[in-house]
């Protein structure tokens, strides 16, 4: 990055905590503090992709918005890609649900060009998705979660749109001047209710915020996203979401994460 003029080599970075996946630093000065992420070669999620590409795409191409930070620079290193951008102000939602559904329906109205793959879209989707994941798991919870599989049947909506794909509360940064939506690495064109349940999931929230939203908070953001279509749509699908959102937590416990054993009984009261 010295050599490309981003920064000299007396710039002091500062870790930035609160990602699961990824490395981030906070680079300052140089004409505004910048963010250096380093995408670590972490086993294959089975929710999250971790895609640099995706990500540098879409900040280019939603730049415009004023609602994702400005993407300077992007590359490879020994141990992976990189992506380099503007710092954003703010601190992570904690409140105020009605302005992240603004926030979200903007984004889902939007006609953007990023060559993004297909998310689930109906809940034949969700459940291959669900299964594919609970086959990755090996203890008992296994079997009590395959036998909760919902019931019916929800098609798949005609109009998909870019969505974002990890909505939680901690890609949210909330600032006197706005608001802006961070962590671009597994956006698909879907259904844009995959965005409002990753909000709205108990487990979730739980994780980022340290409690799921009240009945009336949620009540509060379905009725700002002003879309009465999507939210029943939404409501349809809530259940399947709640399936595959356990089915996760229950994969990322046996993977040594032992902060989703609460988040799992979340989705399962849920559902």
């Amino acid at each position: 990055m010295c050599d490309r003029g981003l920064v000299r080599t007396d710039t002091a970075f500062h870790t930035l905590y609160g990602g699961r996946t990824n490395q981030v630093w906070k680079v300052l000065g140089g004409g505004g503090d910048k963010v250096l992420k380093l995408y670590r070669a972490t086993p294959r999620n089975p929710l999250f992709r971790n895609d640099p590409e995706l990500e540098a795409d879409c900040l280019r191409a939603l730049e415009p918005t004023g609602f994702v930070p400005r993407l300077r620079a992007t590359g490879t290193h020994d141990t992976g890609h990189w992506v380099f951008y503007d710092h954003a102000p703010g601190s992570p939602w904690r409140e105020n649900p009605e302005s992240v559904a603004t926030l979200l329906r903007k984004l889902h109205g939007l006609d953007v060009q990023v060559q993004a793959p297909s998310g689930c879209n109906g809940s034949t989707d969700l459940a291959d998705h669900t299964e594919r994941i609970l086959s990755a798991c090996t203890s008992e919870t296994r079997d009590r979660l395959a036998k909760m599989r919902p019931r019916g049947q929800v098609s798949a909506a005609n109009r998909t749109c870019l969505i974002h794909g990890d909505t939680v509360a901690g890609n949210i940064l909330v600032a006197s001047t706005g608001m802006t939506l961070i962590d671009w690495q597994c956006p698909a064109r879907g259904d844009p209710c995959e965005d409002i349940a990753m909000f709205l999931s108990p487990a979730m929230q739980c994780l980022y915020r340290g409690s799921p939203l009240s009945p009336t908070e949620e009540e509060h953001f379905l009725t700002a996203y002003n879309d009465p279509e999507t939210v029943a749509r939404f409501h349809e699908l809530r259940p399947w979401y709640a399936w595959r959102m356990a089915a996760y937590c229950l994969w990322r416990m046996e993977n040594g994460a032992a902060d989703y054993a609460r988040t799992l009984e979340l989705e399962v009261a849920a559902l």
